[in-house]
């Protein structure tokens, strides 16, 4: 069975976001989501203008693989170094209300539950539709590469 492990995590997050853009109507970007910095150690807001979803489908993978999971912990794997001209450069977190926000509208889809007090963990839908997205990139991916079938494990 394959899972979010076993496939690339750019491939993944792309056909993730995509279908939580398409089919999920409790995962939508907020007004302010367009003038919005994703913490103190950017310049620019994110140019890209579906980041909502992909940093969702980012999260989402996330509290896959490391959940249960909580938002400082999301900050910090989110966050980045901060210039600070001519002083050296620092570890800075990323910003909380994106974050919160993204995982309060999963739980509202149902995807992520909350575990108190380790934090978000997955529900059962969520892992089933992780896993299904990770089975159809494995099966395309051994379209392409016959070689990766011995990989597969079913």
């Amino acid at each position: 069975m394959a899972t979010p492990h076993n496939v690339p995590a750019s491939k993944f997050i792309e056909r993730l976001a995509k279908y939580l853009k398409e089919n999920v109507d409790e995962v939508q970007p907020l007004s302010w989501t367009s003038v919005a910095k994703t913490g103190i150690h950017v310049e620019k807001q994110p140019q890209n203008p579906d980041w909502w979803y992909v940093r969702s489908a980012s999260v989402l993978r996330k509290v896959y693989i490391h959940g249960p999971i909580g938002i400082e912990d999301l900050r910090s794997d989110y966050g980045g170094r901060k210039n600070r001209g001519s002083k050296p450069d620092a570890v800075k977190k990323a910003g909380g209300s994106n974050i919160r926000k993204i995982l309060q509208q999963l739980e509202t889809a149902g995807l992520v539950v909350t575990s108190r007090p380790e934090g978000r963990k997955m529900s059962p839908k969520g892992r089933k539709l992780l896993q299904e997205i990770a089975g159809d990139i494995t099966r395309e991916m051994i379209k392409t590469v016959p070689e990766l079938k011995k990989y597969q494990g079913d």
